[in-house]
């Protein structure tokens, strides 16, 4: 999975400077599809920092599910580029930040957990990166715990091959804590000296376990089998495998384009953006992992209009520069009914954002709305 970016605007309660959306009831009232108190109709959706409590991460025994970092059976959220406050909106990128999944709501933002390169990256040599993105993640170790692998910006002087920016932060009952390590690429399966970057998980030959295949440089990728240990090692890798281009993705909405037991690759010239069309060419998984041509791959967009989260408020002065931008951060089953639902994330700039859950069941009414400017207030 290819994880979407966002800092944050701290306030705590409705009385926000924007406006991000009408607060709605506590979390611990009863959710959208419930009765209210006293049998009243069902509240709103909740919505902006409503969620601004903070409850602890419910600890899970491991399951099977899809980017489940406590392992409880729900699905989880990771988010890049959270939104700042104003009067830093050009200072450092704040990490990443985890909204836990729960049964009621798809995702609860009171259960959120802010991940740093200063709290939770590993040092290279003796200093810690600054940046720190989530790329993609699986369940590497096979412990029933979705990890986490991250890129960071390790020094470097530009002479010869430079580190690996890639690290792995694993999940566990209390979901993602603790120190990443360092992903460890053996040299036979580097090439040249450009960053390993782009990582995208997936089964590429076929043996059950989740393997991790990465960039490398002059079109060719490095194929790493797993399961990885807890210091970073694949359980095997060979050479590179050339005819990769410069950008892999995994193919949506099926990772096994073509149905024969191996998940497939995308390489492109350019990120892609998820929900929107692109083209690519596709390598097809198989024993000796992604490297077969595969031919030409589109990308398609989603049937219909994308549904807005309802970011609400006057843009005021310099709105031309600050215009508001709608991207899916991922269609997939967050609520248990088997059906893939739609998250989008609305941004205006770099200080106010809104993200939104529709449910399959509700496409046209959002069961949860957030900010990310939640991780600033704790």
């Amino acid at each position: 999975m290819r994880i979407a970016r966002a800092t944050a605007t701290a306030a705590a309660g409705c009385a926000c400077a924007l406006l991000l959306a009408a607060c709605g009831g506590s979390p611990d009232s009863a959710g959208p599809s419930g009765p209210g108190k006293n049998g009243d109709a069902p509240p709103t959706a909740l919505s902006g920092l409503a969620g601004a409590q903070r409850h602890p991460v419910p600890r899970g025994t491991g399951s099977h599910t899809p980017d489940d970092f406590n392992g409880d059976g729900h699905r989880d959220l990771a988010l890049n580029n959270l939104v700042k406050p104003a009067a830093d909106a050009h200072g450092d990128d704040a990490g990443i930040g985890i909204v836990y999944g729960s049964a009621s709501r798809g995702l609860d933002p009171s259960v959120r957990q802010l991940l740093s390169a200063h709290a939770n990256a590993a040092k290279i040599g003796d200093t810690l990166p600054s940046a720190f993105d989530a790329e993609a993640s699986c369940d590497l170790d096979r412990d029933g715990f979705t990890d986490l692998v991250v890129a960071t910006d390790p020094p470097y002087n530009g002479i010869g091959r430079p580190p690996v920016p890639l690290q792995i932060l694993f999940g566990s009952p209390a979901g993602l804590t603790g120190k990443a390590v360092a992903l460890h690429i053996p040299d036979r399966a580097r090439f040249g000296n450009e960053w390993a970057d782009h990582p995208v998980c997936g089964d590429f030959d076929g043996d059950g376990k989740p393997d991790l295949a990465v960039t490398a440089s002059a079109g060719r990728l490095s194929f790493l089998r797993g399961p990885f240990t807890r210091d970073g090692h694949p359980h095997k890798a060979g050479g590179t495998i050339p005819g990769a281009g410069p950008v892999l993705s995994a193919p949506e909405p099926r990772t096994d384009v073509n149905g024969d037991g191996y998940d497939d690759l995308v390489y492109a010239a350019r990120p892609h953006e998820p929900g929107t069309a692109a083209k690519g060419t596709l390598l097809l998984g198989s024993a000796d992992g992604p490297a077969r041509p595969g031919g030409p791959y589109r990308f398609g967009a989603p049937a219909g209009k994308l549904p807005a989260a309802p970011l609400r408020g006057s843009p005021g002065a310099g709105a031309r520069s600050r215009a508001e931008t709608t991207l899916l951060m991922r269609y997939a089953d967050f609520d248990g009914d088997r059906k893939p639902d739609t998250v989008v994330r609305t941004r205006r700039g770099e200080t106010a954002d809104l993200i939104a859950l529709y449910p399959a069941a509700t496409p046209d009414r959002p069961l949860i709305t957030f900010t990310s400017a939640l991780f600033n207030a704790g």
